[in-house]
């Protein structure tokens, strides 16, 4: 029998699509159009300059663009940068638990520059890329986010690893090797939610899938059964031990996971555990013209996974109020909103925001979790009770509006992506990159004969 670690490097070094490539591409290129566009909108965020400022006085060649900025850098810093700022303002899209598009996206784009490939070689890669991300995804019954894991750094990594290779064309023994580096470079862990380490696990996820695919075309060795080994990634990563290391990895590429998981578009720029519930309380709030004198309680029920992420009940900066059900609500009432304009330290300490805040309980349901995504329950519910004594429930909320199995329609997600530009250029005057053909250069990726093709800039090679 195959183990899991030469069935992943059998797949992505011959990587097969059941005849439904166009389907899972188009479904690629959603992530693509979404993480350029959150890259955009985050480039200015301190966090950003933090690691730009970081990798300043590093040398390297001027390999890849950091398109804000019109920069070149070296590859895996370029996809390090581009991979924090995609992820700074949380508005980047799900799927698996994590934050696939925002670590493979900036991977692709770095390391795709540098081998001139085709808009196509970049769907393919990222295809791949997250069929990897989902295999491992699927071998775990416990809820990573509960063990203190962050899936965007700990499976992104890996999946970032199995994208490059893709790019690089490597045979099976060179991806091995690869998959193997990266999943010793994998980490990313909950307790810094809220910080600014939180992106800076995409990036380092990013640039890490570039050092381990680099480091094993040179040589460097890795052990061959990383994944499945006792003292491997897989038991690693699992405390409870409850994790499937031994299945045969028959269902790669029969099907591509994509087309099941999707890629799930946020509306609002905060952790996706709320999302649902925000969307429950801006309907009761709208239809029933609720103002913030009105509130007695607000409930919340939501999974045991969701509820440890939404882990600042009394916030006081905007980036602790991403997570933090109790600001999405105060803002979702008062502002009828939940956007970068209500994400400000400002707002979030104004006394009609924070005096929501005690009023608001959350209840915790075990009963049945997900099966697209097991960090969430099946459904959410929001309950308001007012002054006056009247009580408003959503009713099972089973998707947040912009999820992939109740996505946005084509004009919604190009209406986020060119709010995402205005965003950016608003906030950092030196954007580059962003021209007005760019929506539809990466709309139209599977006809770009090279990546190099897709952003216009002036670049220069300082940080």
């Amino acid at each position: 029998m195959t183990g899991l670690t030469k069935a992943l490097a059998s797949y992505v070094a011959q990587p097969h699509f059941a005849g439904q490539q166009h389907a899972a591409f188009e479904i690629a290129k959603t992530g693509f159009i979404d993480t350029i566009a959150t890259m955009m909108a985050g480039s200015n965020e301190p966090v950003v300059r933090i690691v730009r400022e970081y990798f300043a006085s590093t040398q390297g060649p001027d390999e890849a663009p950091i398109p804000f900025a019109g920069l070149m850098r070296p590859a895996t810093q370029a996809a390090c940068i581009n991979g924090v700022a995609a992820h700074a303002l949380d508005y980047d899209d799900v799927a698996l638990s994590g934050h696939t598009s925002t670590v493979l996206v900036p991977a692709i784009l770095a390391e795709g520059h540098v081998l001139n490939v085709s808009g196509l070689d970049a769907l393919r890669a990222y295809v791949v890329g997250y069929e990897v991300w989902a295999e491992l995804f699927s071998r775990e019954s416990d809820q990573y986010h509960l063990k203190g894991w962050h899936p965007t750094g700990v499976l992104g990594c890996v999946a970032a690893a199995a994208a490059v290779a893709t790019l690089h064309k490597l045979n099976v023994e060179q991806t091995q090797r690869a998959l193997a580096i990266a999943a010793s470079l994998a980490s990313g862990l909950v307790a810094n939610f809220g910080t600014m380490t939180k992106p800076y696990h995409a990036g380092r996820a990013a640039a890490h899938g570039i050092e381990a695919v680099r480091l094993a075309i040179l040589g460097m060795t890795a052990a061959p059964d990383v994944f499945e080994h006792p003292a491997g990634y897989m038991h690693a990563i699992s405390l409870a031990g409850r994790i499937d290391r031994e299945r045969p990895a028959t269902s790669l590429g029969k099907a591509p996971r994509i087309l099941e998981s999707g890629v799930s578009i946020k509306r609002y720029p905060v952790c996706y555990s709320g999302h649902r519930t925000i969307d429950g309380v801006l309907q009761i709030a709208e239809r029933e013209n609720l103002q913030p004198d009105q509130i007695k309680r607000v409930h919340l029920t939501m999974g045991p996974a969701q509820a440890s992420m939404l882990r600042n009940h009394h916030p006081t900066t905007g980036l602790e109020a991403k997570f933090s059900a109790e600001f999405a609500v105060a803002s979702a009432i008062v502002a009828r909103a939940v956007g970068l304009t209500q994400l400000t330290d400002d707002f979030v300490r104004r006394s009609d925001v924070s005096a929501l805040f005690g009023k608001v309980s959350i209840a915790v349901t075990s009963e049945r979790a997900c099966p697209l995504d097991p960090a969430f329950s099946y459904t959410d519910r929001v309950v308001i009770e007012t002054v006056d004594g009247r009580t408003f429930d959503s009713g099972e909320i089973r998707f947040a509006l912009g999820n992939s199995q109740h996505p946005l329609d084509a004009a919604g997600l190009r209406d986020k992506f060119m709010d995402c530009i205005q965003t950016g250029h608003a906030s950092n005057r030196d954007l580059q990159g962003a021209d007005a053909g760019l929506y539809d250069r990466i709309a139209g990726l599977e006809h770009l004969p090279s990546l190099r093709d897709l952003f216009v800039m002036s670049t220069r090679s300082t940080s």
